[in-house]
């Protein structure tokens, strides 16, 4: 049975011994939480991850994008997030049945963590799947992005309570930060991004994604697959990602910070002014 009423908090209270200097107080202190959520397509189950139970809408949808589950938006028909009576948290997705038969088709059977990209894929081909390069969209001013940067630090609300979320931002060039949102699992909080931008209209050609994350193969996989033309981390990327973007045609930074950047493939999007 599932119960309509609402996901659990973000963040619980519990009591801590804090060590600072030699001295020690027991004080209260908010940790997040990461509870298991079920993924079920048509009444079939496919994949439970762990994650932060907030956006479990959009961290479906962008996940069902993302993962090249449906090729189109409009090939999913409902989505529908829950509390079943053993207190998992489940969301329910509909999608077209020519995509459910390609999807039982793949036989994957994930069993998804928070740190992991690989879990569960049965074949390199699931798992490494080369997206249609993108060509085009936006042009970022190096200024703007920086400033994105420094904006999405005070968006970041779970991540100011506890400390250990991460965060992935959907920003338009003229206009900064849109949606913003929050999770244990980089690729979860990317997902959910995807999915607020999806749910709410957007079109991934005239923004750009920043995540305070490493970028990793995954994560360049999955804007690439939206269409995304622009990823920028505050931390490093891999090789493997690095080599993807290229491949890809995504424009890829990293150590992003408030005064710095690193671009690693496509520059050409970044427009940089010397001061100099």
């Amino acid at each position: 049975m599932l119960d309509r009423s609402p996901t659990p908090a973000t963040s619980c209270e519990v009591t801590v011994h804090r060590w600072r200097d030699g001295d020690v107080e027991r004080v209260a202190d908010q940790v997040a939480e990461e509870l298991p959520v079920a993924l079920v397509f048509n009444g079939v189950p496919h994949v439970v991850m762990l994650a932060t139970p907030a956006n479990l809408e959009d961290l479906a949808v962008g996940f069902t994008l993302s993962e090249s589950i449906v090729d189109s938006p409009k090939e999913i028909v409902s989505v529908e997030a829950a509390t079943r009576d053993d207190g998992t948290l489940e969301v329910r997705i509909g999608i077209t049945a020519s995509k459910l038969s390609e999807l039982l088709r793949r036989q994957r059977n994930l069993t998804g963590r928070t740190g992991c990209g690989l879990c569960g894929a049965q074949t390199v081909e699931d798992a490494i799947r080369q997206p249609t390069p993108v060509q085009g969209g936006v042009n970022v001013d190096a200024r703007s992005l920086h400033d994105a940067l420094r904006d999405l630090r005070d968006r970041q609300e779970i991540n100011l309570r506890t400390g250990s979320v991460h965060a992935a931002a959907w920003v338009l060039p003229e206009s900064g930060i849109k949606l913003v949102r929050e999770d244990v699992g980089r690729h979860n909080a990317l997902d959910k991004v995807i999915g607020a931008v999806i749910r709410a209209g957007g079109d991934f050609k005239y923004g750009y994604f920043v995540v305070t994350s490493r970028a990793s193969y995954e994560m360049v996989q999955k804007a690439v697959t939206v269409g995304g033309t622009l990823l920028a981390a505050v931390s490093a990327p891999t090789a493997f990602a690095i080599r993807m973007a290229e491949t890809a045609g995504l424009t890829l930074i990293g150590f992003a910070r408030e005064h710095q950047h690193v671009v690693y493939a496509h520059p050409s999007r970044l427009i940089c002014t010397s001061t100099i």
